[in-house]
Protein backbone atom coordinates (compact mmCIF):
# COMPACT_ATOMS: atom_id res chain seq x y z
CA UNK A 1 0.00 0.00 0.00
CA UNK A 2 1.39 3.25 -0.67
CA UNK A 3 1.74 5.67 1.68
CA UNK A 4 2.63 9.77 2.17
CA UNK A 5 3.36 10.85 5.74
CA UNK A 6 3.70 14.54 5.76
CA UNK A 7 5.20 16.55 9.06
CA UNK A 8 3.52 19.70 9.55
CA UNK A 9 4.23 23.16 12.13
CA UNK A 10 1.56 22.32 14.59
CA UNK A 11 2.14 26.17 15.43
CA UNK A 12 1.02 27.01 11.94
CA UNK A 13 -1.86 24.18 11.55
CA UNK A 14 -3.29 24.51 15.10
CA UNK A 15 -4.76 27.82 14.17
CA UNK A 16 -5.93 26.13 10.78
CA UNK A 17 -7.67 23.15 12.54
CA UNK A 18 -9.65 25.62 14.49
CA UNK A 19 -11.00 27.04 10.51
CA UNK A 20 -11.86 23.45 9.58
CA UNK A 21 -13.94 22.93 12.59
CA UNK A 22 -15.53 25.70 12.65
CA UNK A 23 -16.72 24.50 8.39
CA UNK A 24 -17.43 21.53 9.48
CA UNK A 25 -20.11 22.72 11.78
CA UNK A 26 -21.00 24.71 9.07
CA UNK A 27 -21.20 22.17 6.51
CA UNK A 28 -22.41 19.09 9.04
CA UNK A 29 -26.05 20.48 7.44
CA UNK A 30 -26.06 21.68 4.21
CA UNK A 31 -23.63 20.98 1.13
CA UNK A 32 -20.54 22.94 0.07
CA UNK A 33 -22.42 22.60 -3.23
CA UNK A 34 -26.00 22.92 -3.25
CA UNK A 35 -27.99 20.64 -5.39
CA UNK A 36 -31.13 22.48 -7.34
CA UNK A 37 -32.94 19.02 -8.47
CA UNK A 38 -36.24 21.01 -8.56
CA UNK A 39 -37.45 18.23 -10.79
CA UNK A 40 -37.79 15.37 -8.78
CA UNK A 41 -39.82 14.05 -6.08
CA UNK A 42 -39.98 15.90 -3.13
CA UNK A 43 -39.10 12.43 -1.00
CA UNK A 44 -36.42 11.22 -3.79
CA UNK A 45 -34.83 14.84 -3.53
CA UNK A 46 -34.68 14.52 0.38
CA UNK A 47 -33.46 11.35 -0.06
CA UNK A 48 -30.72 12.05 -2.31
CA UNK A 49 -29.60 15.11 -1.11
CA UNK A 50 -29.73 13.45 2.63
CA UNK A 51 -27.38 10.57 0.62
CA UNK A 52 -24.73 13.71 -0.20
CA UNK A 53 -24.67 15.15 2.87
CA UNK A 54 -23.85 12.07 5.17
CA UNK A 55 -21.02 11.21 2.25
CA UNK A 56 -19.49 14.82 2.63
CA UNK A 57 -19.90 14.46 6.73
CA UNK A 58 -18.11 11.52 6.28
CA UNK A 59 -15.15 12.74 3.80
CA UNK A 60 -14.93 15.32 6.67
CA UNK A 61 -15.02 13.29 9.61
CA UNK A 62 -11.78 11.51 7.66
CA UNK A 63 -9.94 14.66 6.98
CA UNK A 64 -10.11 15.88 10.49
CA UNK A 65 -9.56 11.95 11.71
CA UNK A 66 -5.44 13.08 10.69
CA UNK A 67 -5.49 15.18 13.58
CA UNK A 68 -5.55 13.46 16.02
CA UNK A 69 -3.70 12.85 19.39
CA UNK A 70 -0.71 11.27 17.26
CA UNK A 71 -0.83 14.45 15.18
CA UNK A 72 -0.54 16.80 18.21
CA UNK A 73 2.04 14.42 19.65
CA UNK A 74 4.48 14.12 16.34
CA UNK A 75 3.02 16.51 13.54
CA UNK A 76 2.74 13.85 11.32
CA UNK A 77 -0.35 12.94 9.10
CA UNK A 78 -0.75 10.04 6.41
CA UNK A 79 -2.36 9.55 3.14
CA UNK A 80 -2.77 6.14 1.60
CA UNK A 81 -5.05 4.54 -0.90
CA UNK A 82 -7.78 4.58 2.20
CA UNK A 83 -8.32 7.74 2.48
CA UNK A 84 -6.79 9.94 -0.04
CA UNK A 85 -10.12 10.43 -2.40
CA UNK A 86 -12.43 11.22 0.77
CA UNK A 87 -9.90 13.60 1.93
CA UNK A 88 -9.01 15.13 -1.45
CA UNK A 89 -13.05 15.40 -1.32
CA UNK A 90 -13.56 16.86 2.24
CA UNK A 91 -11.01 19.33 1.13
CA UNK A 92 -12.82 20.76 -1.93
CA UNK A 93 -16.09 21.18 0.03
CA UNK A 94 -14.19 23.42 2.72
CA UNK A 95 -12.61 25.15 -0.17
CA UNK A 96 -15.91 26.04 -1.53
CA UNK A 97 -17.41 26.81 1.61
CA UNK A 98 -14.14 29.52 2.37
CA UNK A 99 -14.57 31.09 -1.25
CA UNK A 100 -18.42 31.19 -0.92
CA UNK A 101 -18.66 32.70 3.06
CA UNK A 102 -15.68 33.91 3.82
CA UNK A 103 -12.90 34.52 0.86
CA UNK A 104 -15.72 36.33 -1.18
CA UNK A 105 -13.43 39.66 -1.20
CA UNK A 106 -11.06 37.90 -3.36
CA UNK A 107 -11.20 36.92 -7.37
CA UNK A 108 -10.96 33.47 -8.12
CA UNK A 109 -7.51 34.35 -9.59
CA UNK A 110 -5.90 35.73 -6.29
CA UNK A 111 -7.16 32.58 -4.39
CA UNK A 112 -5.91 30.20 -7.21
CA UNK A 113 -2.64 31.86 -7.34
CA UNK A 114 -2.38 32.75 -3.78
CA UNK A 115 -1.02 35.86 -4.81
CA UNK A 116 -2.68 38.09 -1.83
CA UNK A 117 -0.94 40.96 -0.16
CA UNK A 118 -1.64 39.30 3.56
CA UNK A 119 -1.20 42.59 5.18
CA UNK A 120 -4.14 44.13 3.38
CA UNK A 121 -6.25 41.53 4.77
CA UNK A 122 -7.87 41.81 8.37
CA UNK A 123 -7.54 38.84 10.77
CA UNK A 124 -10.22 36.59 9.83
CA UNK A 125 -9.73 36.50 5.93
CA UNK A 126 -6.06 36.23 6.32
CA UNK A 127 -7.00 33.23 8.24
CA UNK A 128 -9.19 31.76 6.00
CA UNK A 129 -7.18 32.51 2.87
CA UNK A 130 -4.28 30.40 4.85
CA UNK A 131 -6.48 27.33 5.51
CA UNK A 132 -7.70 27.83 1.82
CA UNK A 133 -4.22 27.34 0.96
CA UNK A 134 -3.48 24.86 3.65
CA UNK A 135 -6.21 22.21 2.04
CA UNK A 136 -5.08 23.16 -1.88
CA UNK A 137 -1.57 21.71 -0.72
CA UNK A 138 -2.96 18.67 0.79
CA UNK A 139 -5.04 18.07 -2.37
CA UNK A 140 -1.85 18.23 -4.31
CA UNK A 141 0.02 16.57 -2.23
CA UNK A 142 -2.70 13.51 -2.29
CA UNK A 143 -2.71 14.32 -6.15
CA UNK A 144 1.08 14.01 -6.86
CA UNK A 145 2.25 11.49 -4.41
CA UNK A 146 -0.36 8.80 -4.43
CA UNK A 147 -0.97 6.33 -7.76
CA UNK A 148 -3.82 8.14 -9.65
CA UNK A 149 -5.93 4.74 -9.31
CA UNK A 150 -6.19 5.53 -5.91
CA UNK A 151 -7.57 8.80 -6.13
CA UNK A 152 -10.55 7.19 -8.98
CA UNK A 153 -8.78 8.34 -12.13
Amino acid sequence: MKRVEVKLSLPVVAPLLDVIRELSSELSKSLAAPQALHDLDQDFRGAWIGELLEGQNQDQRSLLSLFDAQFFTEGVVAFDEKNAEPIVRACTAFRLQLRERRLKALSDEELETGDVDMSGLEEPVRKAFMCYLFLATVQELIIQHLDSSIIGS
